[in-house]
């Protein structure tokens, strides 16, 4: 077996994929092989740690709205190991839970960058993909904070591309377009978006793989793991991870052992958000809890959602969503 997987169940073995719950919030800075389904997508996430630690720097999560029609996921490599970063970890996960119901990313990618700046004396930052999928529409908005680049099969085409550039030629050397969060003050980052359709991929992921070598010595970069993808052609999405870092793996007997290693993937599964009525009764209670203990101002801001007719109005009437979204483009 392949050092990478060696601490873990290998993402093609798993028994079981977990369905999220209305106004859940899934993830953390663990060791893990997991699928999850959610908000018409299908994701996969594997995560390994530096070392033989049970936590590293890199941490994921995945929230899906009271209604289940509003799935955001974050992938963020914080600089750092250990306890600090578990810490870390335990923030996002709170600032997940208090935006869960918001549609516009926009205040919490600059809450993000806020928290990191307070961090930053400390030495701490990271780079993140911030990613906020609407399945009414299938819009996904996108940020990043310099992050390499994710990766999108198009599957009308059959063809691997980067996310949001899919004119850019694979050889051409990148410069992220958003700085790190935690490096500088901003209002606001960059973000842009992207129209899926079912059977389209996104997989994300951190610097291991970019910081892998090739065969002959030379650093893969996002170029080298976009013609990993390539090569690798059509290949079932819960197996993908698998046969990226199997492929990876092989081509430098040091790759993949000297960082921590995280791959997300995320497919749109064509079907749409359906919860029993149990579960969105019982995300409606939780709602109201959370505005009653928001009395105490020591207590989490509530998830309340955005004051907009997609979002609001959207919950009742789908179409009133997706109508709002095709004005928007």
């Amino acid at each position: 077996m392949a050092r990478y997987n060696a601490q873990v169940i290998p993402p093609g073995n798993q028994t079981a994929t977990q369905r999220m719950q209305c106004m859940e919030v899934w993830g953390g800075s663990q060791l893990t092989s997991a699928g999850v389904e959610f908000g018409g997508l299908d994701a996969w996430v594997y995560s390994k740690p530096y070392g033989q630690a049970n936590a590293g720097g890199d941490v994921y999560y995945a929230s899906s709205c009271a209604t289940g029609r509003i799935s955001r996921l974050l992938l963020a490599d914080v600089s750092g190991h250990g306890n600090a970063v578990a810490a870390t970890a335990a923030d996002l996960r709170t600032l997940m839970r208090r935006f869960v119901n918001r549609l516009d990313q926009t205040e919490f990618v600059r809450l993000l960058n806020q928290q990191f700046m307070e961090l930053s004396e400390g030495g701490t930052f990271a780079t993140a993909i911030v990613s906020t999928f609407f399945a009414p529409s299938r819009r996904l908005t996108v940020c990043n904070a310099g992050h390499p680049r994710p990766l999108m099969y198009h599957a009308a085409q059959r063809r691997w591309d980067f996310l949001g550039h899919h004119s850019l030629d694979a050889t051409v050397k990148s410069t992220p377009s958003n700085i790190p969060l935690g490096m500088i003050d901003v209002s606001d980052y960059e973000q842009f978006d992207v129209e899926l359709e079912p059977g389209d991929c996104v997989v994300s992921y951190t610097d291991a793989l970019i910081e892998s070598r090739d065969a002959d010595g030379k650093d893969l970069g996002e170029a080298g793991v976009l013609r990993i993808m390539r090569h690798l052609g059509d290949v079932e999405p819960r197996l993908l991870i698998e046969a990226l870092l199997k492929e990876i793996a092989e081509r430098h007997p040091e790759n993949l052992t000297e960082d921590d290693v995280t791959v997300l993937v995320v497919r749109v599964n064509g079907r749409p958000p359906h919860h029993p009525f149990r579960a969105k009764l019982g995300a409606a209670m939780r709602l109201i809890r959370s505005m009653i203990a928001a009395i105490n101002p020591k207590a989490e801001r509530p998830p309340l959602p955005d004051a907009n007719l997609a979002n609001i109005g959207g919950a009742i009437i789908p179409a009133l969503g997706r109508r709002w979204r095709a004005k928007r483009s």
